[in-house]
């Protein structure tokens, strides 16, 4: 799944020399950092238990308690800079901060010449996107993205079905994620200040680094509606459910019908303000003809649902939360948010199915051990930023329509919204004095 272009001769280098000198050999445990680690990072890190946890890095000590208690044998810090500058053993990192962060760790990193996985969405905004795959490219580091359902059995499905022809040419997607961040902030705050920002400036708890909570962000006094779970709402610092899901559930058709980027994108909100996610989307990307298929027509629908397919039987059910749905021009294929659960329908065209031979490479155990793997292989995994790149722009592309909530046409070469000027503000966004990419 495009991993060939991006695979590099880099395997781990060992930290001493290895031939008869009894150290470890490059095929030795990676050791490895979490940074933002009390959240999706905790669950990241009981992944890879296999290999040495040996440092910690959270900019709120409290929120991060848990997990730091789990791994006393790691060294702990409040910021990645000076992580990275004087912890001279570390050998690959694991970013799960919110994402407004990712791009200038996971950039750091980079240089630094750490191997690194990324939660998903890959970054804030389409330059650092760009940037970021550019510069994994032009180094020798392993590079994955948190989208687990790329390592799935599903996944693989899908791409092999749909490529054997089971469904025909594929004209038409419909993806969708029906839940929605409101009320805004996920509790009682946005009763008080509904899609505005909070006008109380209560005290930064105890052991909260704010300045670097913010990072590249604009600078806005502390506020409980922000940290620790409810950020993923605000423009400043989320990407919404479009980056939070749609980084998901896009995986499998950006791989199975192999979109590059769209041409255009439009979008109709509902609850649109200049602060918060709106409450529901629908968003519908144009995608030429491509390596000899056909133009397609992908419509995302956030906070809500696409219609009901005509196929899907009396009392049978769309998948839970979110999905997709490929229309050929044979047939229907459905599955979950993760690619998970791919089945034909009506059912008897499931049952009529036959299936092509497996002709993917399956990944063997977690998709952080994969990335742990090609650490020592020098072969990229699935997800590598020369993937998630452009499969994040094409999500932020989603977010830009929604934000003017009207149709922008996309120069992806340029990185240029070509018929409404006011909206490139969006694509390369201004840091906070101090910070850069």
């Amino acid at each position: 799944m495009g991993t060939s272009a991006a695979t590099s001769a880099f395997l781990l280098v060992p930290r001493h020399v290895v031939a008869g000198s009894g150290e470890d050999a490059p095929s030795a445990k990676l050791n490895i950092a979490g940074i933002g680690i009390g959240g999706m990072g905790a669950g990241n890190l009981a992944n890879l238990e296999s290999q040495n946890i040996v440092a910690l890095c959270d900019v709120d000590l409290n929120y991060a308690a848990g997990t730091i208690a789990k791994y006393p044998q790691a060294k702990v810090w409040t910021d990645y800079r000076e992580m990275l500058e004087k912890q001279k053993d570390i050998d690959a990192v694991l970013i799960a901060t919110p994402d407004h962060t990712h791009a200038v760790i996971a950039m750091a990193a980079i240089k630094a010449g750490k191997h690194v996985y990324c939660q998903k969405p890959l970054c804030h905004d389409i330059y650092e996107a760009r940037m970021l795959a550019q510069a994994a490219a032009a180094s020798k580091v392993a590079t994955q993205m948190g989208i687990q359902g790329h390592s799935s059995e599903g996944f693989r499905l899908i791409c092999e079905w749909i490529w054997a022809g089971a469904i025909g040419e594929v004209l038409e997607v419909d993806a969708w994620c029906s839940l929605s961040y409101y009320p805004w902030g996920h509790a009682a705050w946005s009763s008080k200040f509904g899609a505005g920002r909070p006008a109380d400036t209560p005290a930064v708890p105890d052991k909260l680094n704010w300045d670097l909570w913010l990072g590249p962000a604009p600078e806005r006094p502390y506020h409980p509606a922000y940290h620790s779970a409810v950020w993923r709402c605000w423009w400043d610092f989320g990407n919404g459910m479009m980056g939070d899901r749609g980084a998901h559930t896009l995986d499998s058709v950006v791989s199975a019908l192999k979109l590059g980027p769209p041409i255009s994108v439009e979008a109709t909100s509902c609850g649109l303000n200049p602060e918060t996610h709106p409450l529901s989307a629908i968003v519908t990307f144009q995608f030429p003809a491509r390596q000899g298929l056909p133009p397609l027509k992908l419509t995302w629908y956030e906070g809500t649902r696409p219609p009901r397919p005509a196929q899907l039987e009396a009392g049978q059910n769309m998948p839970d939360e979110g999905g997709v749905i490929f229309k050929g021009s044979k047939g229907v294929l459905m599955c979950g948010v993760y690619g998970d659960s791919p089945r034909l329908i009506p059912e008897a065209a499931m049952h009529a199915l036959e299936r092509p031979a497996k002709t993917l490479p399956r990944v063997k155990g977690s998709h952080e051990m994969d990335w742990v793997s090609a650490a020592k292989t020098g072969v990229q995994p699935g997800a590598h930023f020369g993937y998630s790149g452009p499969l994040t722009e094409t999500c932020l592309l989603g977010n830009i329509a929604k934000r003017v909530d009207s149709r922008i046409e996309w120069d992806a070469a340029n990185l240029k919204i070509t018929n409404v000027p006011d909206a490139n503000k969006y694509v390369r966004t201004e840091y906070r004095k101090g910070w850069s990419l």
